[in-house]
């Protein structure tokens, strides 16, 4: 039996995709929203609240978190990241973007700096292994490792509960919740406030692309911060969101939360492989779509792609700037969201009925993605020109819309692509993928994020030159 990832892949077909197509029938679906109902009420309501008054996002669970704590914290933080630290202060937050030697995205994260040598990093798991194998024996660096809720035998006892409020009356229901003005904090911005009695660490902060904080204190405090925040919501329209609402909300903030770790191939990625174990997130996670590139490395992506491109600073030496340093001049493709044709996703729709051959790939309201790690294709007169990330529907806009990245003479908003949906050869393996046939659905691209608000109002960082 495999006993960690480089045995996996050494011991794979050396055909040149023999790694794709394992990942590719990885017998896994997207990542699960453990903790909370797949509904509270349904999901239109749910996706509507953040957009026209509040909702409550529970996060206490999905996410894995890291601690790295010691005199030596910052300097090992900012040795493995494209961020610059200059101004990094304790109550203060960014978006953490590690990359490996050859310039390949690892994932990100949010890190928050909580206290002089104290730190907390919070998202998907392979930013956290990849800061614990390189953290493993470093002097004066503790890090303490807490999984999400899906991957831990107890389920229970998290260290941090973290909710998210989210929409127009955030503010206001934070205030009714505290007994006080809320704070008027600048983005990513922490300081601390009290509920119930309790100290609660706040961050301003957004997921939906709407005005917002998170929130995050000890796991025993869960139940009556999350019981305050409702009964404080109740006069301003709060809706608390479920699992299934969840996952979609990116759609209209721009964030791509799916980057496959660039680690499964490089004789400088090896010793990494052969420290991650078979049980971990790089060894089991999927990937699906219709982007069946000939490497895995066709799946890899750098800081640009995903719109990070104004994280990286050559100010402070880290792990991957000689590679960044040479991919800057670029070219590079670019992050935008595809706006699907009405008409031509109602033709996919449609296809699900009569009994005449294949059907299309099923199309799931509101989130679509059927796969960890999805990859479709983006083409323009039978060419492919980018690679669709994340899918799916938004009531606040009646649209089924795309994160994407693509070549950047096709960036422009108003030209017209087609998504190829469905995946090829009547699909893998995976349990969410039934026989089907591919289609292509037109669309046009659009600005990222597609909230309006966020283009416009939220985060300067955000901001689109076409807002």
């Amino acid at each position: 039996m495999s006993s960690n990832l480089e045995s996996i892949v050494s011991g794979l077909d050396h055909a040149s995709d023999a790694i794709v197509t394992w990942l590719r029938n990885q017998q896994v679906g997207p990542n699960a929203y453990p903790g909370v109902p797949a509904e509270y009420t349904n999901w239109r309501d749910e996706q509507r609240a953040w957009n026209e008054t509040c909702v409550l996002f529970n996060q206490s669970y999905h996410m894995a978190e890291l601690m790295v704590e010691g005199p030596g914290a910052f300097d090992f933080l900012l040795g493995l990241g494209i961020n610059s630290f200059k101004g990094f202060i304790p109550d203060r937050a960014k978006q953490y973007v590690p990359v490996t030697a050859y310039g390949h995205v690892i994932g990100d994260v949010i890190l928050f700096y909580l206290a002089p040598e104290k730190f907390n990093l919070v998202g998907r798991a392979p930013t956290l292994n990849w800061l614990m194998f390189h953290g493993e024996g470093r002097e004066g660096v503790t890090l303490t490792y807490d999984e999400r809720t899906a991957a831990r035998p107890d389920k229970e006892n998290r260290r941090h509960f973290r909710f998210q409020l989210q929409g127009p009356n955030a503010a206001a229901v934070l205030t009714e919740a505290m007994g006080a003005p809320a704070p008027d904090l600048k983005f990513f911005h922490m300081t601390w406030i009290e509920i119930a009695g309790k100290k609660v660490h706040a961050l301003r902060h957004g997921m939906a692309g709407q005005p917002g904080y998170e929130l995050m204190g000890p796991f025993e405090d869960h139940d009556a911060i999350h019981a305050a925040l409702v009964a404080a919501g109740k006069n301003h329209g709060l809706a608390l969101v479920g699992g299934r609402t969840y996952s979609s909300n990116t759609l209209e903030s721009g964030w791509i939360p799916s980057p496959l770790p660039g680690v499964y191939t490089g004789e400088l990625n090896r010793p990494y492989r052969e420290w991650l174990k078979a049980n971990q997130y790089e060894a089991v996670c999927s990937v699906g779509g219709s982007y069946v590139p000939d490497s895995v490395e066709g799946y890899y992506t750098t800081p640009w792609d995903l719109g990070y491109g104004a994280f990286v600073k050559f100010d402070h030496d880290f792990l991957g700037r000689e590679a960044l340093e040479k991919i800057a001049a670029g070219p590079h493709r670019k992050k935008v969201t595809l706006a699907l044709d009405d008409e031509a996703v109602t033709e996919a729709i449609f296809g699900q009925f009569g009994n005449d051959g294949l059907r299309p790939k099923y199309m799931e309201f509101p989130s679509a993605v059927y796969a960890m790690h999805p990859f479709d294709r983006v083409e323009r007169d039978g060419k492919l020109i980018g690679v669709s990330t994340w899918i799916g529907y938004t009531t606040n806009y009646g649209k089924m819309v795309t994160l994407a990245f693509v070549d950047a003479d096709h960036a422009e908003p108003g030209t017209e692509i087609d998504l190829v949906w469905g995946e090829p050869d009547g699909g893998t393996t995976k349990p969410t993928v039934e026989k089907h046939r591919q289609i292509k659905i037109r669309g046009v691209v659009a600005p990222v994020p597609y909230s309006e608000v966020a283009r416009t109002a939220y985060a300067p960082s955000w901001r689109t030159k076409t807002a």
